[in-house]
């Protein structure tokens, strides 16, 4: 299978740096953006091919991951929708606000994988959320292809569209947001003593290890805080004072802001 990258911008290298970790040849993933100097070293480094015009991407690819930037997407629609027609050809769309219905309004009733990942499909730590256009099953050609790529990169997801920015403010941002956690936590430790780095290394550590038991667990977050929280200690202690202090609504105010300012884009 050949990937196809039209857009070679900082998603892009993250999801191209995640698949190369993943064991995926850059000698079939196909790459151009319009300004070489600016991923040049970047194609070199993993070995991929880089073409001459996006229209060669789309012509060679057999998923063609669309990853530009929204204002000049339909201009580049435009340059592949020929290439788009062949049978067996899927465009993975993971521009922001541009809706599956708009796309095929300038490539025709072709297949399109719209798709939200975050920053961590870098080291395949992805969560990435796929709507198919039509309301198709992701497991159907050539759907699968396009899940195929991203789930080499992390988890997936099926969503519908509309919920694409409830998703975006909860997997694509709020990795800013967890690491936010972190330096909090570990300024604490440095608050009483430890070093910067170790407190770092500790809490970022927690942080793994607690979202691998949501994962892993049965049991909802709730009831593993119930586990972790002896009676009247101090695990008890330190919650509620967070508690006291809006730690829950904090973040639910963060999610609001977060999709607010999306829908005002």
């Amino acid at each position: 299978m050949k990937v196809g990258f039209i857009g070679v911008g900082n998603m892009a290298k993250a999801i191209i740096t995640g698949m190369v970790r993943a064991g995926f040849s850059g000698e079939d993933i196909l790459v151009h953006s319009g300004h070489l100097e600016h991923y040049e070293g970047f194609a070199k480094q993993n070995q991929l091919v880089i073409e001459t015009s996006n229209a060669m991407v789309a012509q060679k690819a057999d998923v063609v991951v669309l990853a530009v930037q929204p204002m000049i997407a339909e201009k580049v629609l435009g340059e592949i929708k020929d290439a788009l027609q062949s049978d067996g050809k899927l465009l993975a769309s993971v521009v922001s606000r541009l809706d599956i219905a708009h796309i095929q309004t300038i490539i025709g009733e072709r297949p399109v994988l719209r798709v939200m990942p975050n920053v961590n499909v870098e080291i395949g730590e992805g969560m990435t959320g796929l709507a198919a256009s039509g309301q198709l099953n992701l497991n159907l050609a050539p759907f699968k292809n396009g899940k195929k790529v991203f789930e080499l990169v992390g988890k997936v997801m099926e969503i519908s569209e509309d919920d694409f920015s409830t998703f975006g403010a909860i997997a694509g941002s709020a990795p800013a947001y967890a690491y936010f956690f972190i330096d909090a936590l570990s300024r604490a430790g440095v608050k009483y003593g430890l070093n910067k780095q170790a407190a770092t290394e500790i809490a970022a550590q927690v942080v793994n290890g607690s979202a691998k038991m949501v994962l892993e667990s049965d049991e909802n977050p709730a009831a593993l805080i119930d586990k972790v929280s002896s009676p009247g200690g101090i695990t008890v202690a330190g919650f509620l004072a967070m508690e006291e202090a809006g730690f829950m609504t904090a973040v639910v105010k963060g999610i609001d802001a977060t999709i607010g300012k999306e829908k005002e884009e």
